[in-house]
C-alpha cells in the first residue's frame, strides 16, 4: 500500500506539450497549416464516408472496408486535434495525466485499427483477383461486418493496459512531452521506474500488429503478383493490377512515415527534437490526408459517386 501511494505521489498532474522546437514564437502561422490539414481530413474522409453510405452500388467489401479505413482516419485526426489546435491556436501547452493517457490510448487504437483495415482490404484484393467468381460468397456483408467488429475488439483490448501499466509508474517531476499529443514511444521516457514491462508489452503490440500485418499485406500482395502472372492477357493483367493501385498508395502512406518514426524513436538521441516532431506528425496527418485524394482520383466508382452526390445536392432551376 505503501509504495502504490508513494507511486501515485510521483505521477504528474499536467504534461507539458511541445509544438514545433525552435519555432515556439511562430505558432499562429504554424496554425494555418494544421487547420487546413485537418479541414482537407474530415471534407475528404467524410466525404468517402458519406458516398458510401449513400451509393448502394458501392455497398461492396472493397468500399465498405474504404469506409473502415475513413473512419479508423478520422478516429487518429480527432483524438489529436484538441492538443494540437489548442497548443497553435491558443498556446494551450498543457493536459492533464489523466487526458494524456487517454489520448494516448485513442490515438494507438485507431492507428491499429487501420492497419488491420489495410490487412483486411488486401486480402480482398487477393480473393477478387484470385477467384473473381466466389468473391462474393466468400466476402459476404456479414462476414464483413463481423471483420470489422473484431478488428474494433482486438484494438480496444490491445491497448487497455497500457494506461494502467504507465499509471504504475513513478515520473518524478519528469513530465515534459516532444509533441503536441501523446504518443507512448515519447511517455515511455519519462518514468524514472522499471519500464521493462511497458517496455516488452508495446513490443508484443507493435509485432501482433504492425509487424504481423505488414507482413500479411506482403504475403497477400506475393500471391496476387503470382496470380496475375497466371493471366493469360496483359490486358486482363493490367485491369487486374489496376484494382490493386489505390491500395499499394495506401499502405505505403501508411508504413513508410510509421517506419520512419519507428527509426526516429529508436537512434532519437542521434537526430534532431525537430526531425523528432516532424516525423510524428508525418505519421499522424500524412495518411488521412493523402487516402482520400488517391481514392477519388484513382478509383473510379468513387469519383463517379462523388459526382453523382454533388448532382444530386445542386439546386435545381
Amino acid at each position: 500500500m505503501k509504495n502504490s501511494s508513494s507511486a501515485l505521489e510521483f505521477l504528474p498532474k499536467t504534461f507539458i506539450l511541445v509544438g514545433i522546437p525552435g519555432l515556439e514564437t511562430e505558432h499562429i502561422w504554424i496554425s494555418i497549416p494544421f487547420c487546413l490539414m485537418y479541414i482537407t481530413i474530415f471534407l475528404g474522409n467524410g466525404t468517402i464516408l458519406h458516398v458510401i453510405r449513400k451509393d448502394a452500388a458501392l455497398h461492396e467489401p472493397m468500399y465498405l472496408f474504404l469506409a473502415m479505413l475513413a473512419f479508423a482516419e478520422v478516429g487518429v485526426s480527432v483524438s489529436t486535434l484538441p492538443t494540437v489546435l489548442g497548443m497553435f491556436l491558443f498556446g494551450m501547452s498543457e493536459i492533464s495525466f489523466e487526458a494524456c493517457l487517454l489520448q494516448m490510448f485513442s490515438i494507438h487504437s485507431f492507428s491499429i485499427m487501420e492497419s488491420a483495415v489495410l490487412l483486411a482490404m488486401s486480402v480482398d484484393r487477393f480473393v477478387a483477383i484470385y477467384s473473381p467468381l466466389r468473391y462474393a460468397t466468400i466476402l459476404t456483408l456479414p462476414r464483413i461486418f463481423c471483420t470489422g467488429a473484431i478488428i474494433g475488439l482486438k484494438s480496444i483490448v490491445l491497448m487497455a493496459p497500457l494506461p494502467m501499466l504507465l499509471w504504475r509508474l513513478p515520473f518524478c517531476g519528469h513530465n515534459t512531452l516532444s509533441h503536441s499529443y501523446c504518443l507512448h514511444p515519447n511517455l515511455i521516457h519519462l518514468p524514472c521506474g522499471d519500464i521493462s514491462i511497458n517496455n516488452s508489452y508495446g513490443l508484443f503490440i507493435v509485432t501482433t500488429t504492425f509487424g504481423l500485418d505488414s507482413l500479411f499485406i506482403v504475403v497477400s500482395y506475393g500471391l496476387i503478383l503470382h496470380t496475375v502472372l497466371g493471366i493469360a492477357t496483359g490486358e486482363r493483367r493490367k485491369k487486374a493490377l489496376n484494382t490493386c493501385g489505390s491500395h499499394v498508395c495506401a499502405v505505403l502512406a501508411y508504413y513508410v512515415p510509421m517506419i520512419g518514426l519507428s527509426m526516429v524513436h529508436r537512434f532519437g538521441h542521434c537526430v534532431s527534437p525537430l526531425l523528432q516532431t516532424m516525423m510524428a506528425n508525418a505519421y499522424l496527418f500524412f495518411p488521412p490526408v493523402v487516402n482520400p485524394i488517391v481514392y477519388s482520383i484513382k478509383t473510379k466508382e468513387i469519383r463517379h459517386g462523388i459526382v453523382r452526390m454533388l448532382s444530386e445536392e445542386r439546386p435545381r432551376v
